[in-house]
C-alpha cells in the first residue's frame, strides 16, 4: 500500500499597486456575498454564500471557504470548509505610502497537495493569482475586462470606464 506524501505549497502573488484605498478593496471582500456580484445568473443556483462563507462545484468537487481572520483594512484571510485538500488564502491591502488612495495589493496562498496535484495544478494557480491581482488593478484603472458588469461592484469601487482612470461619480474616494 502506498503513502501520499503531501507537500504543503506556498504561493505569493506578484505585487501591484490597486488604484482604490485599502478600505475600499477590504470592505469590497469581507462579505461573501460580494462575490456573487461576480457570478452569471445561470451559475449563481449552484453556490451558497453567506456573510462569512460560500461553497461552489468545480468539476464535480465541492468546495467551500470560510473567512478565518480579518485585519480590519489591512488583510483578509480565507480557509477551506469543506474542500478536497486544505488550503489558506490571504489577501493583503498595505496603504502606498506615496499615496493614501492606492492600495500595493497582493495575495498568498498555501495549500496541502500531493506531488501529483502540486505538479500539474501548481503554474496554474500562480497565474490564477496573478491574473486576480492584475484584473483588480485593471478594474481599479477603469478598465473592464470582457464579460464584467460594471454595476456589479459594490459602491465606491464602480468604475466608469467611459470617464477614464481619474473619473470620481462621487461614491469613491479616488
Amino acid at each position: 500500500m502506498g503513502t501520499k506524501i503531501i507537500i504543503m505549497t506556498e504561493i505569493e502573488s506578484k505585487h501591484a499597486i490597486v488604484s482604490r484605498a485599502p478600505y475600499i478593496l477590504y470592505m469590497s471582500f469581507v462579505d461573501m456575498r460580494n462575490f456573487l456580484r461576480f457570478v452569471p445568473e445561470d451559475k449563481k443556483k449552484d453556490i451558497q454564500a453567506d456573510s462569512e462563507t460560500i461553497s461552489f462545484n468545480v468539476q464535480g468537487f465541492k468546495i467551500g471557504v470560510k473567512l478565518d481572520e480579518r485585519v480590519p483594512y489591512s488583510k483578509l484571510s480565507f480557509k477551506d470548509n469543506g474542500a478536497p485538500f486544505n488550503f489558506n488564502l490571504s489577501l493583503h491591502f498595505d496603504s502606498c505610502s506615496d499615496n493614501p488612495d492606492k492600495t500595493d495589493f497582493h495575495i498568498e496562498l498555501s495549500a496541502d497537495l500531493n506531488f501529483m496535484m502540486k505538479m500539474m495544478l501548481g503554474s496554474k494557480l500562480k497565474d490564477g493569482i496573478d491574473k486576480v491581482v492584475d484584473g483588480l488593478v485593471a478594474v481599479s484603472e477603469g478598465r473592464m475586462p470582457d464579460g464584467i458588469d460594471p454595476s456589479a461592484f459594490p459602491e465606491g469601487f464602480t468604475p466608469d470606464i467611459s470617464k477614464g482612470p481619474d473619473y470620481n461619480d462621487g461614491t469613491s474616494t479616488v
